[in-house]
């Protein structure tokens, strides 16, 4: 979409209906991710791909179909074993693409997620690509705000609750409902589609502890970085596959690391050489979560430290000391599921305690 966007903007702005077509969902070996998108302008303008020139002759089609009729179009295409020169991926993935009409009448906020885009701002777009909902109907969501409908209001409360958390992770993907927003129910498909980076994942000390956190934040969708000033015990085979594995003194490191108020930094250096400098650090910057493994006493220590450094009693609130929340842990795949128990409690406001032992809602929104 970004790699488009600059036609999309244009043909909006002098309210010319273009046909486009996304990728929402892939199977096997398919050349282009969820999220990949081509459209149709004026003239037959083609700008983008969504297989990388194996079906865009016949999406081509579908998005002046879609244009002429006003109605959006959901089609897979894929390898077939009786005719594998038919329209297809030969490579032997599938993709299911949704080809939907645009104009300032049909998606009035369009042009507003355009410039989020453009800007960097983070925005969902949910859309509905299957079932008793109107296909191709969106709703933009943003972490305040949303603009637009699903066809009902009980599908537009769920959509939106799951957009904005999709919209924290930089997620992409299909999502079910009932027709009013059922979560047991699988009638209607919404494709939400996350115009934002995945949030990091700072992770300080190369020990066990951290290999664990490393592999659940990983699973959490965070992009996540492990960092020690050891090269001993900082080493690529240590950890999980896409983790990215840097060698330097942690303060060092973080000073020249940009984060944001969604960045998770997990201190598990247990050494006040190594620890106190970088949460001088740490707690003076942006960030989502700033949590330090250590025992009560050294979490009591580490606190004297950081205050004859000069930390208010303000920033020092910010640190989650002892790490994670209290469930027994031992092992340090447990000891990771607790960090990440915290994590997700901080994000949304949960109480971490049994929902056994609470009243209302379960998912109160945001």
């Amino acid at each position: 979409m970004r790699d488009i966007l600059p036609a999309l903007r244009r043909w909006y702005a002098a309210s010319a209906p273009f046909g486009l077509a996304t990728v929402v969902a892939v199977s096997r070996s398919a050349p282009r991710d969820p999220g990949a998108a081509m459209a149709v302008g004026p003239d037959d303008e083609v700008v983008g791909s969504v297989s990388g020139g194996c079906v865009e002759g016949a999406v081509f089609e579908l998005a002046q179909e879609a244009v002429a009729s006003g109605e959006a179009r959901l089609e897979t295409f894929g390898y077939s074993d009786e005719d594998a020169f038919a329209v297809g991926l030969t490579c032997g993935g599938e993709i299911t693409v949704l080809v939907r009409p645009v104009t300032p009448e049909r998606d009035p906020a369009f042009g507003a997620v355009a410039q989020c885009v453009l800007d960097g701002s983070p925005v969902t777009v949910a859309t509905v690509t299957d079932g008793p909902a109107p296909r191709g109907a969106t709703l933009a969501v943003w972490p305040d705000r949303v603009a637009g409908t699903l066809g009902a209001r009980g599908l537009d409360v769920a959509v939106t609750a799951d957009a904005r958390g999709e919209l924290a992770l930089g997620a992409t993907g299909v999502r079910h409902y009932g027709p009013h927003g059922e979560r047991r129910e699988d009638d209607v498909s919404v494709f939400l589609h996350s115009f934002a980076p995945p949030p990091r994942m700072l992770v300080f000390g190369a020990i066990d502890y951290a290999a664990a956190v490393a592999r659940v934040g990983d699973f959490l969708g965070y992009r996540v970085t492990v960092c020690d000033a050891r090269p001993v015990f900082a080493t690529p085979k240590r950890f999980p596959p896409g983790v990215e594995v840097v060698v330097d003194w942690p303060h060092r490191y973080l000073r020249g690391t940009d984060t944001d108020e969604r960045t998770v930094i997990c201190v598990l250096t247990h050494d006040p050489k190594f620890d106190v400098p970088l949460l001088e650090e740490a707690l003076r910057r942006p960030a989502a979560y700033i949590g330090a493994m250590g025992s009560r006493r050294t979490h009591d220590d580490r606190a004297k430290r950081l205050t004859d450094a000069g930390l208010t009693p303000g920033e020092l609130a910010r640190l989650r000391s002892p790490i994670g929340l209290d469930l027994g842990a031992r092992t340090p795949e447990e000891v990771a599921v607790s960090v990440a128990a915290e994590i997700v409690a901080l994000r949304w406001g949960g109480t971490g305690a049994p929902l056994a032992a609470t009243a209302g809602a379960i998912h109160p929104p945001a």
